[in-house]
């Protein structure tokens, strides 16, 4: 069991951290004549490692990811949708979600179609609450923050929050509230050409540089105030109003979320840099879960699909959902860590 805990703190720590990079950058740095210790210094190295670190792991874990993704085009999904019922239906609507794009905002144009196609109203919403909160992704890179106990906890929550948010949006028979031009979409069935392994990875570097070309500038500022916080926003001041003393971190953590707009790259450095600083597990995951899934672009977007009584009740879900989840981590924080 000793050398398997060991084998493993590696590749978190080395593989997944990459620890070892952050060590090197200190040590050019202080060859330039940059002390590391300051203020400054200790910024110039955070930017630098965690950019790095960011955009590696984005290139890595996307070929993977879109390799997967391009075995599950939106008809073919639909298909799969379409054989299941009931709750049995938003738990694998839940589970797609988690092998399609990075952002809310990529996802709703995947969650008109769907809807348009003639799918249950509470499976699409399970899709929709499921895919920018907890795809494969993000599994990898809280992993190589906050641990595997957490990752698989935080995914295995967030698809909990899809499948009741989706069930109950079921439930509710909120059909009326789709606005009309989607109800009287006309779905196609194109025939869909059998990728080879050649034309799937040509794929996967496409959806690398897209992705990274969009995401870019979201990881540049994320990174930007990860270092800020990091090394200039004093520790009490993140521990008074985040940390142990405040009940209330959670709701301020998930309103603050929701103006930002961002994916999962982004998010983790600024989690990274409030988790140093004292703030607890679940305020933490909640600012991030409200990032990815509630942020005000996607919202804008979603209210040109949906009436405002089911966009309040897709936003109430979430944000009941994501609270929940935020002082859970809190309780158990000790635990996962």
């Amino acid at each position: 069991m000793e050398v398997i805990k060991g084998l493993w703190d590696f590749f978190q720590n080395q593989v997944l951290g990459m620890k070892w990079l952050n060590e090197l950058i200190g040590k050019v740095l202080t060859l330039f004549g940059l002390d590391v210790n300051s203020k400054i210094g200790g910024s110039v190295q955070f930017f630098i490692y965690d950019m790095i670190k960011i955009m590696v792991l984005l290139g890595v874990l996307i070929f993977i990811i879109s390799y997967i993704q391009s075995f599950f085009p939106p008809e073919r999904t639909k298909k799969i949708l379409g054989r299941f019922h009931g709750i049995g239906a938003n738990i694998i609507a839940a589970l797609l979600g988690t092998v399609t794009p990075f952002c809310s905002c990529s996802s709703i144009p995947l969650f008109i179609g769907f809807t348009s196609a003639g799918l249950p109203l509470g499976v699409t919403f399970s899709f929709l609450i499921s895919s920018p909160m907890v795809d494969l992704g993000s599994l990898v890179l809280l992993m190589s923050i906050f641990g595997w106990r957490v990752a698989i906890v935080y995914v295995i929550l967030g698809l909990v929050i899809a499948v009741l948010g989706g069930t109950l949006i079921e439930k509710l028979h909120m059909e009326s509230q789709i606005e009309d031009f989607i109800r009287r979409g006309k779905n196609i069935d194109l025939p869909q050409k059998e990728l080879t392994k050649k034309d799937r990875c040509k794929y996967a570097w496409e959806q690398v540089m897209e992705t990274a070309k969009k995401v870019f500038p979201y990881v540049i500022i994320g990174v930007g105030i990860g270092a800020f916080i990091h090394n200039w926003i004093p520790e009490e001041m993140v521990v008074k109003a985040l940390g142990t003393g405040n009940p209330f971190g959670v709701f301020i953590a998930t309103v603050c979320g929701v103006p930002m707009y961002a994916d999962i790259f982004g998010c983790i450095p600024i989690a990274e840099a409030l988790l140093a600083k004292g703030a607890r597990l679940g305020v933490v995951l909640s600012f991030m879960m409200a990032v990815t899934t509630l942020s005000l672009p996607s919202m804008i977007m979603l209210k040109k699909a949906i009436k405002p009584k089911l966009l309040g009740l897709f936003i109430g879900i979430c944000t009941v959902g994501i609270i929940i989840v935020g002082y859970a981590f809190n309780a158990f924080q000790y635990l996962l860590i």
